[in-house]
């Protein structure tokens, strides 16, 4: 078993263990169609999510990561829209956990490397699972493969990894 200390502008002193292998033995109910590593390459928030924290995760996560040092870019998003709410709407809603105070995406990643937390795990799986409605809206709206139908919702959904290029 692996014990992580994170020690980044987020947190300090943060310790978590892997309990199961990279990648492996997810809850049955979730199934995302992106890694975090594909999701960083192919352009998720603007590219800033990430840059603070990499040492604790894989460096091949950040090889071709599309990323900015600066300020939230989106034209490094795969649709070149912004997509997102900022941190402060997260936890004004109530939705962030001390844990990933990153939020859901920093939540994945983690889950992603062996960590498990049974009650934070089912939350967020929950609002993974939520997101679904964007699927059936683009599925409604726009014909398939279109990638230039509504981009900011295709953008959201790879947010949540969601393979939006593929509806």
């Amino acid at each position: 078993m692996t014990k992580i200390i994170v020690n980044d502008k987020m947190q300090a002193g943060y310790e978590y263990k892997l309990v199961e292998p990279i990648g492996k033995n997810f809850s049955e109910e979730f199934s995302p169609d992106l890694t975090p590593k594909e999701m960083l390459e192919i352009g998720v928030f603007g590219g800033k999510y990430m840059t603070d924290c990499k040492k604790e995760f894989p460096d091949d996560w950040f090889k071709n990561a599309k990323l900015s040092f600066e300020k939230s870019d989106p034209s490094l998003n795969f649709f070149k829209v912004s997509a997102s709410k900022p941190l402060s709407y997260w936890r004004e809603k109530g939705w962030i956990d001390d844990r990933d105070p990153r939020g859901w995406f920093q939540w994945y990643c983690r889950y992603f490397l062996g960590r498990r937390l049974p009650d934070e795990d089912n939350r967020q799986i929950k609002r993974w699972k939520g997101m679904k409605r964007h699927i059936g809206a683009l599925q409604k709206n726009c014909e398939k493969g279109d990638l230039a139908c509504r981009p900011k919702q295709r953008q959201a959904l790879l947010h949540w990894a969601y393979d939006s290029r593929k509806l």
